[in-house]
């Protein structure tokens, strides 16, 4: 079965319509409607029911997904790696969540991929369930995450502590802080536990977000507080777009860098693993200009 025949089986379940599928993937409709008979006879079953004006998938098609999604990225990186084969090069996909690319990873990118001249490089947002999953699954080289990923086949190594503040719009004490449009940020089970020590008289946040960086543009737009790297807000408390609340301690969050025992490209993760380890974290390019405007 052809990989592009699993492609447009995922394009359509995610856009729910064969004519947007058609145009992101520059085909036309008709041969994605090919393409999706052609799945559907091969295990002979209906993958989606087709209304007047909507597509959804069926029970077959749902339980589909997670497998076209492991085939189509399996080969995707064996041909990334095979393509670079001729040139003695490494393909090598590291991810994290979210939250850690805005406040580490990105800048650890810039490193990396300058250290590592020759090496490609394949960087992608995941959640903490996708990361662990795509580690297990040889999809993913090294994950990077708040919390370790255990499993017998992988390790988990501290490379790195984020240092979180207590940040607000204006200058107030910890009170005035959590009580005005607090804003939650998930950074880790640890950090949920310790923060419901800390802050357990306190009234619920205003806004939960698992992503920093839309605690930050929401604050900056509404006014507010939340705790956030102070990697991230540096240029922001020096422009005076954002204050230090009073006689709050900083947190100290670790970093780990995740990947399997067994893998293939072993030796350059060791040596990325050594180089990442004495990169501090810093405020991604794009966060700097924008503390920077005034």
């Amino acid at each position: 079965m052809d990989v592009k025949v699993f492609k447009t089986f995922l394009e359509v379940a995610q856009t729910r319509h064969f004519g947007r599928a058609a145009e992101n993937l520059y085909i036309t409709q008709a041969a994605v409607s090919a393409r999706i008979k052609q799945l559907e006879a091969f295990f002979d079953s209906p993958l989606f029911i087709r209304d007047r004006n909507s597509i959804k998938l069926t029970s077959s098609g749902e339980r589909l997904v997670a497998y076209a999604e492991v085939m189509v990225n399996t080969l995707e990186q064996a041909k990334n790696e095979l393509a670079l084969a001729n040139h003695k090069a490494l393909q090598l996909m590291m991810a994290g969540t979210p939250n850690i690319w805005d406040a580490y990873l990105q800048h650890c990118l810039s490193k990396v991929t300058e250290e590592f001249q020759g090496y490609g490089f394949q960087a992608e947002a995941l959640s903490r369930e996708q990361l662990h999953r795509n580690l297990i699954e040889r999809t993913l080289d090294m994950a990077f995450s708040f919390d370790p990923l255990k499993s017998d086949e992988l390790v988990s190594k501290q490379v790195a502590d984020l240092v979180l503040v207590l940040v607000a719009t204006e200058a107030c004490n910890e009170g005035d802080a959590l009580s005005k449009q607090y804003v939650y940020v998930d950074w880790g089970t640890k950090f949920a536990s310790e923060h419901a020590e800390r802050h357990h008289s306190h009234s619920a946040p205003y806004l939960r977000t698992s992503t920093g960086r839309i605690a930050l543009d929401f604050i900056l737009d509404k006014s507010g507080a939340a705790y956030l790297p102070y990697s991230i807000v540096a240029p922001f408390i020096a422009a005076k777009q954002l204050f230090l609340v009073d006689n709050v301690e900083a947190w100290s969050r670790p970093i780990y860098l995740n990947y399997r025992k067994d893998s293939t490209a072993l030796d350059a993760i060791t040596k990325i693993e050594a180089l990442v380890a004495k990169i501090d974290p810093s405020t991604a390019y794009t966060l700097q200009q924008a503390g920077q405007q005034n």
